[in-house]
């Protein structure tokens, strides 16, 4: 399987969860160059909101 990390030169957003019973993890990195991680369920969700809201998509919504 391909390495799904996002990096400076293939930004993105990558989300794991192997199992019900281990916490999430969760790592951005935005064509902007801010990058961040999470891990824990929550803090995870909160990470895709964060993204979602202000880099990657949102970049095209705006023009920023």
């Amino acid at each position: 399987m391909a390495d799904l990390t996002p990096t400076p030169n293939r930004p993105g957003l990558h989300v794991s969860k192997p199992s019900p019973n281990t916490p999430a993890t969760g790592s951005a990195v935005c064509h902007c160059g801010a990058t961040a991680t999470a891990t824990g369920d929550a803090q995870v969700r909160a990470l895709v909101e964060g993204y979602t809201a202000h880099h990657g998509p949102a970049h095209h919504r705006t023009g920023r």
